[in-house]
């Protein structure tokens, strides 16, 4: 395999009959299959036997981005806008006062009391089953801690598609297999969702709402559809990522609960900035204890400083949710009605982005550049299905919409028009 013999994807030989050739017992080639399993080397699929697996990314999808040039509009990152983000100087002010009359020590407490309390507070409100909270460096560290403490090298989880490209890219870097799902606005469809359980993946990581990139957002129908399906599948663990809690109009719908082992996690980055790294969660007691475990035994906790900014900023309302969640709906809305008058299909039921299916992505990157326009290539979003690109709304004015709406239909027009020929 190190030397490129074996490909990612090759077939390695039976166990017997690999054991034979090299004349040794059957229990040592056992043994050895074993370790490579668990070390992330191979994979095991039951009767179709053990396969080389796909080497982990050395870049991130993060990475798969264009220059632009002066003078180009940028809506390819997915940021908020930082005019609806609040200033953070009087809250890292009463942060450190905090500080200075009570310093965070060693062997104190790691999460701060009123942080947990109104965590668990905006959980109950929204009928998140209950359990204790844990706190991580943001919503991918939470995902990244909960699958390493119930999964191994080679297991299998589920992963929307498109979806967002982070997991993608750190599924494969702890060694595990990510089994694509398709989804609609209305969250993963069921077919794939039982498809996926079926082929025995041991977790499930959804979207509830705001889903990148798509807008998607999980109904009540689904969600109900899906926590049947799942009863039949105690053993699987549910992530539910509700990364835009208090910044979208829908009411959240989870898979929390559904099995024996779960997590939901909601972080700060999108209401408070992204450089402000916390994130909430809960689940059951055997996940957030294995989750606070394992983060004591490295990171230790997150910064006090950090937990009582957070908590200044959600007690003195310096982010009206409900204001921010009305501005970027109006932005996202104008953009697909736009769309829709020029005929170009598009989705985006909430949050800050709108997926644009196209048959050529590379040919619409580089038409909307020329038109002053620079999207995210759907590749960053994928795995296998179709095309598409991603417009951020968040540094949309009322009157980009229009320009930004024809530049779309003309270079999907003109792609059509190319293949016609």
């Amino acid at each position: 395999m190190s030397s490129g013999t074996l490909r990612p994807g090759a077939p390695l030989p039976p166990l017997r009959d690999l054991a034979r050739d090299l004349d040794v017992n059957p229990n040592t080639v056992a043994a050895a299959y074993r370790l490579l399993r668990d070390r992330g080397v191979i994979e095991t699929a039951g009767r179709r036997g053990s396969r080389v697996r796909p080497r982990p990314a050395t870049s991130a999808r993060e990475t798969i981005r264009i220059d632009v040039p002066a003078g180009v509009r940028d809506i390819s990152t997915g940021n908020p806008d930082t005019a609806l983000l609040p200033p953070l100087a009087a809250a890292l002010a009463d942060a450190a006062a905090q500080h200075a009359a009570e310093p965070a020590l060693y062997g104190g407490p790691p999460i701060d009391a009123d942080l947990a309390r109104l965590a668990r507070a905006a959980f109950d409100e929204d009928g998140v089953p209950a359990g204790p909270i844990a706190l991580t460096s943001g919503s991918l560290d939470t995902i990244e801690r909960v699958l390493s403490a119930h999964l191994r090298p080679g297991d299998a989880v589920a992963v929307e598609d498109p979806g967002w490209g982070s997991v993608m890219d750190l599924v494969p870097a702890l060694g595990l297999r990510p089994v694509p799902v398709a989804l609609d606005d209305e969250g993963p469809l069921t077919p794939e969702v039982a498809r996926a359980l079926a082929a025995g993946v041991r977790a499930l990581i959804v979207t509830d709402r705001g889903q990148n990139p798509t807008g998607a957002a999980l109904s009540a129908e689904r969600a109900a559809e899906l926590r049947q399906l799942l009863a039949a599948h105690r053993h699987v663990v549910v992530i539910d990522d509700d990364h835009l809690h208090g910044l979208v109009e829908h009411p959240l719908h989870c898979l929390s609960g559904a099995t024996d082992h779960w997590a939901l996690v909601r972080s700060t980055a999108k209401a408070y900035g992204p450089d402000l790294r916390l994130a909430v969660c809960t689940g059951d007691e055997v996940t957030v204890g294995r989750v606070r475990g394992r983060h004591r035994l490295g990171a230790g906790w997150v910064s006090h400083l950090l937990q009582r900014a957070v908590v200044h900023l959600w007690q003195s309302g310096a982010v009206d949710p409900a204001a921010t969640a009305r501005s970027y709906t109006a932005r996202r809305q104008a953009l697909l009605d736009a769309l829709d008058r020029r005929g170009v299909a598009a989705q985006g039921r909430c949050g800050m982005n709108v997926w644009v299916p196209v048959g050529d992505e590379t040919g619409a990157v580089a038409g909307l550049l020329q038109r002053g326009w620079a999207v995210a290539p759907g590749a960053r979003f994928r795995l296998r299905s179709a095309p598409g690109i991603r417009l951020t709304v968040s540094p949309l004015t009322a009157a980009d919409v229009g320009p930004l709406a024809d530049a779309v239909a003309a270079v999907l027009s003109r792609a059509g028009a190319q293949r016609l020929g």
